[in-house]
């Protein structure tokens, strides 16, 4: 029996520099496409592309990772930008939201993580906060430039996240924004400490749609990639 197809966004950088080249790329942490091997997928790479592809592309895929990166543009959610909110990246919001509308429409197994999930929440309507408070900040969310930190996060019991972690469990994370009004059809699924949303997916059940605020492909838990390639593997 075939693998399932796990495919993963990714960014699309305008120079990026390896042995004597310097040229745009698409490039991704390798965390990612690793933790779908080792939770027994194929990864495939998606770079940007013109947001009508999604569907065609999502079509070929038994899975969809959306993975972290740069803050979403505030007018994506109707807000103006906070001055700690970074640079808006159009071009891959537009792409992700359509891989994410994709695979709504479709029935496909989706994992979000970090900005995955928030673009998950701003796709059916939600909003984020852009930036935590500084003292909620040092607290674990975001630790010194280009270093995860690790806090504790609870998942809500019954919940798909709750059968897939059913104990609360230390993450690496590294975010300073959360997703604040809920999106359409979603429920909270775990939080932090400081009461901040964890993890958020469909309340009604219905497929495998479930996004997170940490980074599990910068740790060694499987669970959630495997309960993805679980329900990409069945359909």
């Amino acid at each position: 029996m075939a693998k399932p197809l796990i495919g993963v966004s990714t960014y699309l950088e305008p120079s990026v520099r390896w042995g004597v080249w310097d040229l745009p790329a698409a490039v991704l942490p390798a965390g990612y496409h690793r933790l779908v091997q080792r939770s027994g997928g194929l990864a495939a790479l998606l770079p940007p592309d013109d947001p009508s592809q999604a569907s065609a592309v999502v079509a070929r895929l038994d899975g969809l990772v959306v993975a972290g990166g740069p803050d979403i543009d505030p007018e994506r959610y109707g807000a103006e930008p906070h001055p700690l909110t970074g640079p808006a990246y159009r071009e891959r919001d537009a792409w992700e939201l359509a891989l994410i509308e994709a695979a709504l429409a479709g029935g496909t197994p989706l994992l979000g993580i970090c900005r995955g999930m928030q673009l998950l929440n701003v796709a059916l309507g939600g909003t984020l906060v852009q930036h935590l408070p500084e003292e909620v900040g040092h607290d674990g969310h975001c630790g010194a430039p280009g270093e995860f930190t690790h806090h504790e996060i609870k998942p809500v019991p019954g919940t798909r996240l709750g059968g897939v972690l059913p104990e609360a469990v230390s993450v690496p994370t590294y975010h300073h924004q959360a997703v604040d009004t809920l999106g359409r059809g979603l429920l909270a699924a775990a939080h932090a400490e400081d009461g901040t949303l964890e993890a958020i997916e469909f309340a009604d059940g219905d497929g495998f749609v479930l996004a997170v605020q940490w980074h599990p492909e910068a740790g060694e838990d499987l669970r959630l990639m495997k309960a993805l390639v679980s329900a990409a593997g069945s359909l």
